[in-house]
């Protein structure tokens, strides 16, 4: 008869990306045995971007899926147990922590490091997917850089966009500003530095029709919704910022978190409300989402993770 007990972990690592992988680099280091299940996006939203300039260490700049790569092959070389899999469902309040992979294949954890990250909202365009990553981003501060003295469309109205599309007119000649209503949501600072900056043109109750190019982005149309009329933009760069989702929902039963669904850890660690339960990378950081930072993250998940096992006597 087959043995029913689920397998025990002492340290399981939820989701990849720079967060999750950073984790398991210091976690295998320190003898944790780390076991990580990489989520439904193997290496994060990093895997759908191809230049990544500002990471420190490489200086002519690499491709995403290709630093995630790298980043893996760290973590298996200290002896990370990397596997294919998502997490479905978990029991906190339970000891030891239980966690449910692909809806059928239960475990146990001593500490349970989540790094699920978080998703880019986008429009629904198939042009928007087509050109993800040939001058269509999520993210300006990761990929205005490559737009310097270039025309550029932004749609958002929240602070987020008018933050963007500020640090956008920086580097850019022109900044177009898609708002669907005649008003933002954006805070009023925010919203004075958008008006006030004359390489950013408001375009209000705008939507965008259609991301245009064939292999890059060359223009947009957009529609004005109380006239019915369309016109064509001519950008390289369209950036969407109307938010982004936290991969959160399973956890959200058991851990403290925002109305938005980021997970709480308490300042200076990543310790969640739950004891042994850690938090790391963008699924607990709506300020920064840059790869650095949740790979910073990842660094105190593990190294918290590794002291909260020797107060127990475990390590």
């Amino acid at each position: 008869m087959a043995n029913t007990t689920p397998e025990h972990i002492k340290c399981l690592i939820i989701g990849s990306g720079p967060a999750g992988y950073t984790a398991a680099i210091y976690a295998s280091r320190a003898g944790l045995a780390p076991v990580m299940y990489q989520g439904l996006q193997p290496g994060g939203q990093l895997t759908i971007t191809n230049d990544v300039e500002n990471f420190p260490g490489y200086p002519d700049g690499v491709m995403g899926p290709e630093m995630m790569e790298d980043l893996k092959k760290q973590a298996e070389r200290f002896g990370t147990d990397i596997r294919y899999g998502i997490a479905t469902a978990v029991d906190f309040e339970s000891h030891p922590r239980q966690i449910t992979i692909d809806e059928s294949l239960s475990l146990t954890a001593d500490t349970v490091i989540i790094a699920t990250g978080a998703s880019a909202k986008w429009l629904g365009l198939p042009s928007e997917q087509r050109l993800n990553g040939s001058g269509v981003s999520a993210c300006a501060v990761c990929d205005g850089f490559f737009y310097r003295g270039k025309d550029v469309a932004i749609v958002g109205a929240g602070d987020t966009a008018a933050e963007e599309a500020t640090y956008l007119a920086n580097l850019c000649s022109k900044v177009y500003m898609i708002v669907r209503k005649g008003e933002m949501k954006a805070s009023k600072i925010m919203q004075k530095r958008v008006l006030d900056n004359p390489k950013i043109e408001v375009l209000w109750n705008t939507v965008t029709d259609e991301i245009l190019g064939e292999h890059a982005v060359d223009g947009v149309r957009v529609k004005n919704l109380l006239e019915g009329t369309t016109r064509e933009l001519a950008v390289e760069g369209f950036f969407v910022a109307i938010g982004h989702d936290p991969n959160s929902k399973i956890f959200q039963p058991y851990l403290h978190h925002d109305e938005q669904g980021y997970l709480k850890t308490l300042p200076g660690t990543s310790k969640t409300n739950i004891d042994g339960v850690f938090a790391c990378g963008d699924v607990q950081d709506y300020t920064y989402r840059q790869a650095v930072t949740a790979a910073g993250t990842g660094c105190m998940a593990a190294l918290d993770a590794e002291r909260y096992l020797a107060a127990l006597g475990d390590h």
